[in-house]
């Protein structure tokens, strides 16, 4: 994947504006998610996505112009967080993207930690630095801090963001699969728009 981007650039809202979730799905391997939650600054490259289409995708929380509450935020202007409770345990980081109306958003499933180890760890009660640290959407959002409170906030802003630092993911290194735990959505569940290293 090229990158034309500076290292250590935050994404901007342009990237979250493209009209296609896949393909933002498949970009967002190898970014950064950043967040500065309690003045410590913790990190991960994301090494795994899953796409939802807020139209006809039995999968999205918003699908064919549902609203609730909860799924408000989806229908706002790309470049923010949807933050949502699942099993009533684990907080799950989206970002939503393409255009305001649409609700459009992409899972991130898993980081590799980068910045604020220390933190990290702490966070997650480990006492060493494995794959299991942060290799699911719950733990991920564990590792860095993240909680439902945090929907909405602007990827913009400076609690969390998402950076491109140069780090190249060629094709042969990504992989491809159906998404995971959306066996309700019958035939959409199939479709192969969950990205990973």
């Amino acid at each position: 994947m090229k990158n034309d981007m500076k290292p250590g650039e935050k994404l901007p809202r342009s990237f979250y504006e493209a009209p296609n979730v896949v393909d933002i799905s498949r970009k967002l391997i190898g970014k950064i998610l950043c967040t500065r939650i309690g003045g410590v600054m913790t990190s991960g490259v994301i090494t795994e996505t899953e796409a939802y289409c807020g139209r006809d995708d039995k999968a999205c929380h918003a699908n064919d112009g549902l609203r609730t509450p909860r799924t408000e935020v989806m229908y706002e202007e790309p470049g923010h967080a949807y933050v949502y409770l699942c099993y009533g345990i684990h907080h799950l980081f989206n970002v939503v993207t393409n255009r305001k109306g649409l609700a459009d958003a992409v899972l991130i499933r898993a980081v590799r930690p980068l910045d604020g180890t220390a933190q990290i760890l702490k966070r997650r009660q480990h006492e060493t630095l494995t794959r299991t640290v942060s290799d699911g959407p719950g733990k991920l959002t564990q590792a860095l801090g993240i909680r439902t409170a945090h929907t909405g906030t602007d990827l913009l802003g400076e609690r969390i963001w998402i950076e491109d630092r140069g780090l190249e993911c060629s094709d042969n290194r990504i992989q491809t699969g159906p998404r995971i735990g959306v066996e309700y959505a019958g035939e959409d569940a199939k479709r192969p728009w969950r990205f990973y290293i």
